[in-house]
């Protein structure tokens, strides 16, 4: 049983993909990481040995620290955490126990660069509405947090790309785009091995809104037309992201939680 300072994966892993998520830093040391490159969902990587030059920072809401074993590496970074009015909690055994629990982790081979602000930057077309809603709000919520989104016209977007370091997606002729009848929220599930069921019960949804496969799930048609008035609410792409992130969030907890829930009216009468 975890400690007041610990949170067990089980208890982390129904944290992961929701905007109650805490900031998670994996604090391997470098030959550990080695061994296994790989992270969980939504984390990256800091040194503990330079921790007294990061942990000064800013951090937007609680922090979970992940070592090998979660012991003296993620405890000590932890309480460092913790001295600057950070609240820190260490990951129960570590990377090891959630890899022992068979929860998703995910190769860093695909991750893309990030800027010097340590964060992940991608670019598509402008005018978003499905499929260009759905990758930013998977990747916000599984890959990393803080990533920046760049909406340009779409004639431009490999030109800025390669003139910005940005990573292309949902754009013809780029790794991060439609591969046969798989769209690219598809792709991306694959391609960061975040193959969970509510993910991809959810991709289902997305991928009949996004290629006009009404007969994939009942969900499609109200994901369809939500996305359509969202693009109608809002000229500007970023304030219209925000408010889909708001739209994702609900539908992913209704895949993971609710699908067996229904609603009933009228309610029944009083005394029966």
């Amino acid at each position: 049983m975890p400690s007041f300072l610990e949170i067990s994966p089980e208890k982390l892993s129904r944290l992961i993909g929701t905007p109650s998520a805490p900031v998670l830093i994996d604090v391997r040391t470098d030959e550990d990481f080695e061994a296994d490159p790989r992270l969980l969902p939504g984390s990256r990587r800091r040194s503990h040995e330079d921790v007294d030059s990061w942990a000064g920072e800013k951090i937007n809401g609680p922090v979970v620290i992940i070592c090998q074993k979660g012991k003296k590496l993620s405890h000590g970074v932890a309480a460092y955490l913790r001295t600057g009015g950070t609240a820190a909690e260490v990951l129960e055994g570590g990377f090891e126990a959630w890899k022992a629990t068979a929860l998703p982790l995910m190769p860093t081979s695909q991750m893309p660069k990030r800027d010097a602000q340590g964060r992940t930057v991608w670019v598509t077309r402008s005018r978003p509405k499905i499929d260009r809603i759905a990758c930013p709000w998977l990747i916000r919520r599984f890959i990393d947090p803080g990533a920046v989104f760049l909406f340009v016209a779409p004639g431009e977007v490999v030109a800025v790309a390669e003139r910005f370091g940005a990573t292309p997606f949902d754009v013809d002729d780029v790794f991060w785009s439609h591969r046969g009848e798989l769209c690219t929220f598809d792709v991306m599930i694959e391609e960061f091995a975040l193959a969970m069921a509510p993910l991809l019960h959810l991709a289902t949804i997305v991928r009949g809104a996004d290629t006009a496969r009404p007969d994939l799930a009942p969900e499609v048609a109200g994901l369809l037309a939500a996305s359509l008035g969202l693009s109608r609410m809002f000229n500007d792409d970023l304030q219209q992201l925000e408010a889909g992130m708001t739209l994702y969030d609900a539908f992913y907890r209704w895949c993971r939680d609710a699908t067996g829930e229904t609603h009933d009216w009228p309610a029944g009468k009083k005394g029966n």
